[in-house]
C-alpha cells in the first residue's frame, strides 16, 4: 500500500534515466558540455593567473579561454546532431532546418541580452553563439572534410583580421563598448565560427564511430601540441591590443584571438570531445559520469543559472552585481555543487532542461526538423549551446 504512490515517480525516473543513457543520446557530448559549463564557471569565479605547462601549480588556469572555445566547438556538434548527424538535410528539409536554427539563434541572443543587463563582471557568450549559428548556416549541408577545411581557412584568414580590429581605439568608446557587448565581441565571431564549423564537421563525420572518436583525440592532441609549443614563452595576461601586431597574432594566450590560440585551444577542444566520446562509448558504469552529463544535458539552463545566481548572491552579499570581489568569497565550490545537484534532480524528475525545452518549442514554428534520411537517434539530440 505504501509503495503505490511512489510508482509513477519511479517510472518517471527510469524513463528519464533511459533518455540520457540510451542509444538515442550521444552521452560523450553531454559529458563534454558538462565539463565546458563547469570550466566556464571556474573561469568566472576563481582568481586564476597565467598558465605554465611546466608548473603544475598553475594548471587550474587551463579553463581560461579553453572552456569557452570548447563550448563553441560543442555548439557546432549540437548543430550537426540536430540536423541529421552524418546525413544533413537537403531541399525543403534544409530550408526548414535553417529557419529553426535562425529562430533558436534569435532566442539565444535575447537571453544573452537579458544576462548582460544583470551587469555581472563576465563576458556573456550567448550573443556570440547567436551570431556564429547564423554564420554557419551556408555550410550546414556540407560534408565533414569541407567543414574542416573551411574551419582551417577561417582561422588563417580571420585571426589577423580580428587581432588588427582589436587594436582599434574605437572599442574603447561608448559606442564600441556597447556594440561589443551585443555582438559578443569578447569572443569575436569572425574567428570563433571556425570552432563551430569544426564541431559541425565532427557531427557530420559520424560521432558514433570509434574510428572518428580516436581520430578526434589524435588530431586534437596534435593541433594542441603544435599550437602551444610554437607559442613564445608562458601564457601572458597582457592585453593583445597593447602589443605589436605580430606579437599579438603569433600567440596562444587565452582570449588573444592569436592564430596559435585558435590552433592550440581548438585542438584542445577537439581532443576533449574525443576523450569524452571514448569514455562514454565504452558503456561502463554510466552513473560515474552521470552528474556531469546531467549538467551537459541542459547547458543553456546551467549557464544562465550560474550568471543569475552570481548576480543575486553578489547583490545580496556585496550590494552590487558588478563586484569582482565576489570571487574573494570563494563561491566556486558551492555554486558548482548547486549546479550539479539541480541538474541531476531536474534531469531525473522532469527531463529536458527548462530553457532547452522552451527554445525547442518556440523554434518548432519553423516547421518540423528537416532530414534526408537522418534517424530518430540523430534528431532527438536537440540543438543546445
Amino acid at each position: 500500500m505504501t509503495s503505490a504512490p511512489t510508482t509513477p515517480l519511479r517510472r518517471r525516473i527510469e524513463r528519464n534515466w533511459r533518455r540520457l543513457n540510451g542509444p538515442a543520446r550521444v552521452a560523450g557530448v553531454d559529458l563534454a558540455r558538462g565539463l565546458a559549463v563547469l570550466g566556464m564557471l571556474a573561469a568566472h569565479l576563481l582568481w586564476l593567473g597565467s598558465l605554465s605547462w611546466t608548473e603544475p601549480s598553475t594548471w587550474g588556469a587551463i579553463v581560461n579561454g579553453r572552456s569557452s572555445i570548447l563550448f563553441a566547438t560543442l555548439a557546432g556538434v549540437s548543430l550537426g546532431l540536430s540536423t541529421g548527424g552524418p546525413r544533413p538535410p537537403s531541399g525543403a528539409g534544409l530550408g526548414r532546418a535553417r529557419l529553426r536554427v535562425v529562430i533558436r539563434a534569435l532566442l539565444i541572443w535575447l537571453i544573452g541580452v537579458l544576462l548582460i543587463s544583470l551587469d555581472v563582471p563576465a563576458a556573456i557568450i550567448l550573443p556570440t553563439y547567436a551570431v556564429i549559428f547564423v554564420l554557419a548556416l551556408p555550410l550546414l549541408a556540407q560534408r565533414a572534410s569541407r567543414l574542416f577545411l573551411a574551419a582551417a581557412i577561417v582561422v588563417l584568414v580571420a585571426s589577423p583580421v580580428v587581432v588588427w580590429a582589436n587594436a582599434s581605439p574605437w572599442w574603447e568608446s561608448y559606442e564600441g563598448w556597447l556594440t561589443g557587448l551585443y555582438i559578443g565581441w569578447n569572443y569575436p565571431f569572425p574567428l570563433w565560427v571556425a570552432f563551430t564549423l569544426a564541431g559541425l564537421g565532427l557531427a557530420r563525420a559520424g560521432m558514433w564511430s570509434r574510428r572518428v572518436q580516436w581520430a578526434a583525440l589524435g588530431l586534437g592532441m596534435l593541433l594542441a601540441v603544435a599550437g602551444y609549443s610554437l607559442s613564445p614563452g608562458a601564457e601572458s595576461s597582457e592585453e593583445s591590443a597593447d602589443r605589436p601586431f605580430l606579437e599579438a597574432w603569433w600567440t596562444a594566450d587565452p582570449h588573444s584571438s592569436g592564430v596559435l590560440e585558435a590552433i592550440g585551444s581548438g585542438g584542445f577542444a577537439i581532443a576533449v570531445i574525443g576523450v569524452c566520446l571514448l569514455l562514454c562509448s565504452a558503456g561502463r558504469l554510466p552513473w560515474l559520469t552521470f552528474p556531469l552529463r546531467a549538467v551537459g544535458s541542459m547547458p543553456l539552463t546551467a549557464y544562465v543559472l550560474q550568471i543569475v545566481g552570481w548576480a543575486l548572491a553578489s547583490t545580496i552579499l556585496l550590494g552590487s552585481a558588478h563586484e569582482h570581489a565576489f570571487r574573494d568569497l570563494d563561491p566556486f565550490l558551492p555554486m558548482t555543487l548547486a549546479t550539479i545537484v539541480l541538474s541531476v534532480v531536474w534531469s531525473l524528475l522532469v527531463g529536458q532542461g527548462p530553457l532547452e525545452a522552451l527554445i525547442g518549442r518556440l523554434s518548432s514554428f519553423g516547421g518540423p526538423p528537416g532530414s534526408s534520411g537522418g534517424n530518430a537517434q540523430q534528431r532527438q539530440h536537440i540543438l543546445e549551446p
